[in-house]
This record gives structure tokens, C-alpha cells and sequence, in this order.
């Protein structure tokens, strides 16, 4: 048999599984737990460490949650919606089938943040590599945690419905509201969507849904 051909064939086989577990509820669940669990672990251990001063720490976070938004952000707008086209393929599919369960492996993500932390520490003292990395992380699991809810919650009140409009309203305009835990970036770069009804008044379209609805 040619050792290169069964290897090939366990790549597939590997991969196939890997498709196979990202497609399920409960990789979507072990998911949200795991991202939580490191972002956490991650935030208990730089804190635990007692070495820098409470203003800085909470800095350092902030600036990592900060770091994420833009990361989420670029991702969304430049890969998902880019002309990568096996990541744009996939990414329209949940356009289409917004509560379907497809993700990562649960493993994968927490891995590549424990990854990010090591690479971190190896450049920044080590407080302040577990809570940048920490404060990734914890975007991280944010945004996973935002996006599951947006899709499967019927908030009452206006704020948390307004919120999740903005993103209910990109499955429509895909070219607007590519930020999911915070419209931030959308404002800054010019991709808050806006109706040409309100964009005299300076309303945009997700307040007014909002309103309307509620």
C-alpha cells in the first residue's frame, strides 16, 4: 500500500469528522462553554498574579475587548464577505440558514487563544500577556455568545432588541452592520446601515425598526 496515498486518506477521514462535529448542537454548546472557560482562566491568572496596579489591569482588558471588535470586524467585512471564496461560500450559508448549528470544532478556539497568550507572553511580561490575551479571549466568547442569542432570544426590551436588530438587519444589507457585540467599528468606517428615509434626519434604520416593533 502507498504510504502516501493511506495518508491522504486519513486526512480526509479526519476532516470529514471535523465537518461532521462542527455541524452539531453540541459543539456549538461545548463551544460557548470552552471560550468562556479560557477567557476566564485566562483573566483569573493575570489577576491572581497581584502585580499590577487595578487602573492598568482593567486598561489592559478593555484594550484587548477593544483589539477583539476590530479583529471580529475585520474578519466579517474582509474575509467572510471577501473574495475568499470557500469562507465567503460558508458564511452565505448562515445568511441563509441563520439557526443552523456550524462552527469550529470546540477545541479549536480555545487552542488558538492558549496560543496567543504563549506568543504574548514571550514579548510582554507575563500580567500583562495573560490579561491582553484574557480580554481576546473573553471577546471572543462575547461575540459567540452575542451571536447565538441575537438568533435564538426575542428580547422585550428596546436597547437589547435595537442590538440585535442592527445584526438581523445585515442578514439583509450584507454590505452594513458587520460588528455583532458592538456597532463601534460599523460608525467609525462608514457600514452602519441607515435607510435613505432617515439618512437626512441622522436615524438609522435599526432604531427605528426597533421602535416600530416594540
Amino acid at each position: 500500500m502507498n504510504p502516501t496515498n493511506s495518508r491522504k486518506r486519513r486526512d480526509r477521514s479526519a476532516l470529514r469528522v471535523l465537518q461532521r462535529i462542527s455541524t452539531t448542537r453540541a459543539n456549538s454548546r461545548l463551544g460557548l462553554v470552552a471560550d468562556i472557560a479560557v477567557g476566564f482562566g485566562l483573566l483569573g491568572a493575570g489577576i491572581g498574579r497581584r502585580d499590577l496596579h487595578p487602573t492598568v489591569g482593567t486598561l489592559i482588558i478593555v484594550l484587548g475587548l477593544v483589539v477583539f471588535s476590530l479583529i471580529e470586524y475585520c474578519f466579517h467585512r474582509w474575509l467572510f464577505h471577501g473574495p475568499v471564496r470557500a469562507l465567503e461560500e460558508s458564511h452565505w450559508k448562515h445568511h441563509q440558514t441563520p439557526l443552523a448549528f456550524d462552527a469550529l470544532p470546540f477545541f479549536l478556539p480555545p487552542l488558538g487563544m492558549l496560543m496567543v497568550a504563549a506568543v504574548l507572553a514571550l514579548v510582554l511580561p507575563t500580567s500583562y500577556a495573560l490579561l491582553l490575551s484574557g480580554g481576546l479571549a473573553a471577546g471572543y466568547a462575547a461575540y459567540g455568545l452575542s451571536h447565538a442569542l441575537i438568533h435564538s432570544v426575542r428580547f422585550r426590551h428596546s436597547l437589547p432588541r435595537r442590538w440585535a436588530a442592527a445584526h438581523h438587519i445585515h442578514h439583509h444589507h450584507p454590505n452594513a452592520n458587520f460588528g455583532v457585540t458592538t456597532p463601534l467599528w460599523d460608525i467609525l468606517l462608514g457600514t452602519r446601515y441607515t435607510s435613505k428615509s432617515m439618512r437626512g434626519s441622522g436615524l438609522d434604520r435599526t432604531g427605528a425598526r426597533a421602535s416600530a416593533k416594540g
